[in-house]
């Protein structure tokens, strides 16, 4: 049944009678009858009754405006839809081409408003394109005609000093062009949303694998060819393309990224060219010794800047500078000025931001588990990605290519990889895993110990297949009961997090928060293993968390969610992206989009229907 509305005329008085609060959203936080009496232009009635439906009318209303028509054509079938058909359908219909960017004259005139760009009026935006891309250069320089763009080549050797120096003018960096009958086009990519407004590094693994489930393979692949393109041209997958990323990475994905797309399109041509790429990426940037490699074999994280991170908030790094700052009698803003120029020197506050950084490229920015010792520890998680690239490496070469694979002059054979993959195992249970706990502990390569904390990332080597399976039973058993909550696993436990004051404010990446990526590959893990049950009742819970808070508040798909208390109301540094719109969101966060994608591609069909029914899952599973 289909009813035909004055658009403006319905949504005013909708608006007036439901939004009681005046955020021009319906959630269950306004206080209006919760009961509106559609009237078609016929004369024909409706009612509908709740928030939800009543929500998902403003939302049909607002698209139906974006039409430019006086009346529209509303089908009851659209307000009545079950909850997470229809967070599914918005995901696949609107937030992928509400995130998908270009660095092609069309994005690169959207990122002139970018809220990280200086956009006052007269300001322009400053695009960095690296010393090996011509193509680029010519193209933005020619593009200066009619944007008001400034055009800088990156030298032939950036090092950190150079990036420090820009600073106080970033900008964004250039990604992949193609020349096609002589138009220039950028590759696309997903983006996640609100101010992370660039293509960032593992978010960009998570996006895709919504992306693949919902038949989105040209955006995947676009992605993975931007990613190609980084290793190329800027030595490594970034943290995100701007300026001041440059000397920073991300957790590892890229092999994962390229099987899954291959698994799909079957282009053997494109996966010799990244599977070059993935092992060259893998030889340099995490394979040097004194750098990311440490001496017992195993992996860090050590992004290579200099300084305080520029992307911080103001004020975000008080607590760090104040003790400096009163000893020298100076004002807090003055002295982390002075340092920022490099005017005072400070070798206590230079290994400070050394781990700092570091965190931010072990894309868990902030969390007790790694602050003031990241660039120091052995963490478990990455050790499972690289332990992943070297298995992928291993299964592609011998399943694809004769056995044989040559990049740089060097022949790497899948008994090549299979031999690094059973040493990086055997030094991951000798330095990382706990038999006492029966779970995997980050290693401090200095203190030579273990740090006793426990966080969701224990279960990564699940993901990996780099466990056995007595100790993949032991991480159930353990971890499990640890960290699962109302909507699902929490970052770590609220022990290993600690007491909480204005001295030691609460880390995003810590309880009571859960985040997407986590939740994903625990399930991959718990898949690999065998424990199904286990995983439907985590995915469960994290799907019932999204879907009420969707329903509850007008289509909200945010950036992270209170696991504990399931919610997005989630009181920690940065907000929460996602939770700030007018009417309708069109792009939620991207890797929970594909999060949600993902859960429901695996939940049974019981579980969906109690989904929609928003059947509590501690009723479900005792």
């Amino acid at each position: 049944m289909t009813f035909e509305l004055h658009i403006e005329q319905t949504l005013q008085k909708l608006l007036q009678q439901e939004d009681t609060d005046g955020d021009k959203r319906i959630t269950i936080e306004d206080s209006g009858p919760k009961k509106f009496d559609l009237i078609a232009t016929n004369g024909e009635k409706y009612s509908l009754l709740g928030t939800y439906h009543l929500s998902n009318l403003l939302q049909e209303l607002i698209l139906a405006k974006e039409t430019n028509r006086e009346k529209a054509m509303i089908p009851l079938s659209k307000l009545n839809e079950l909850p997470v058909s229809r967070i599914s359908r918005m995901i696949k219909d609107y937030f992928w081409d509400g995130l998908t960017r270009t660095m092609d004259s069309k994005g690169i005139e959207a990122l002139l408003s970018d809220s990280k760009n200086d956009t006052i009026e007269g300001a322009i935006l400053k695009v960095y394109v690296p010393f090996t891309d011509q193509l680029a250069f010519s193209y933005y320089t020619r593009l200066k005609e009619k944007l008001p763009l400034e055009v800088i080549q990156l030298p032939e050797n950036v090092t950190p000093e150079y990036v420090r120096s820009l600073n106080d003018k970033s900008g964004i960096l250039s990604l992949k062009l193609s020349e096609k009958n002589g138009e220039i086009a950028g590759e696309p990519f997903v983006v996640p949303g609100g101010r992370f407004n660039e293509m960032y590094g593992w978010d960009s693994y998570f996006e895709a694998i919504g992306l693949l489930i919902d038949h989105r393979e040209d955006l995947a692949i676009g992605m993975a060819n931007n990613f190609k393109y980084e290793i190329e041209h800027y030595g490594k997958i970034l943290n995100a393309n701007r300026s001041y990323y440059l000397t920073r990475t991300q957790p590892p994905f890229y092999t994962s990224l390229i099987s899954e797309i291959f698994d799909q399109t079957k282009n053997l041509s494109w996966l010799q060219s990244h599977l070059e790429a993935a092992i060259s990426e893998y030889e340099t940037v995490w394979m040097v010794e004194g750098k990311r490699l440490t001496k017992n074999g195993l992996n860090r994280y050590l992004a290579e800047g200099i300084g305080r991170p520029p992307e911080a908030e103001a004020g975000h790094f008080t607590p760090a500078f104040s003790p400096f700052a009163a000893a020298a009698s100076t004002a807090v803003e003055d002295y982390e000025n002075l340092y920022a120029e490099g005017k005072i020197k400070n070798e206590e506050l230079d290994q400070y931001f050394v781990h700092d950084r570091s965190v931010r490229e072990s894309g868990h920015d902030t969390s007790y588990r790694l602050e003031g010792t990241c660039a120091h520890l052995n963490a478990v998680e990455l050790n499972a990605f690289l332990y992943k690239y070297e298995s992928d490496f291993s299964e592609l070469i011998n399943s694809y290519f004769n056995n044989s694979f040559i990049v740089n002059g060097k022949e790497y054979s899948s008994a090549y990889w299979n031999l690094k993959m059973e040493e990086r195992k055997q030094q991951m249970d000798a330095h990382l895993w706990n038999e006492e706990y029966g779970l995997y502990f980050d290693y401090n390569c200095v203190t030579k110990k273990q740090v006793i904390f426990i966080s969701a990332t224990t279960f990564t080597p699940l993901w990996a297949k780099a466990c056995s399976k007595q100790q993949a039973k032991k991480i159930v058993e353990n971890a499990i009961p640890r960290l699962k909550e109302l909507g699902g696993i929490a970052s770590c436990d609220q022990e290993s997090r600690g007491t909480i004051s204005e001295k030691r404010p609460q880390k995003q990446w810590d309880y009571p928060n859960g985040w997407a990526p986590h939740q994903m590959m625990i399930w991959k893990g718990l898949l690999n293993y065998g424990y199904v049950q286990e995983m439907q009742e985590l995915a469960y819970r994290w799907l019932y968390m999204i879907t009420k808070n969707a329903v509850d508040y007008n289509g909200t798909i945010p950036e992270k969610y209170d696991v504990v208390s399931a919610t997005h109301k989630v009181f920690a540094e940065y907000g929460n992206v996602g939770t700030e719109f007018q009417y309708i969101t069109k792009e939620g966060f991207g890797w929970m989009n594909a999060s949600f994608q993902y859960g429901v591609s695996l939940l049974k069909k019981e579980l969906i229907t109690h989904l929609n029914k928003l059947t509590p899952p501690n009723e479900l599973f005792k």
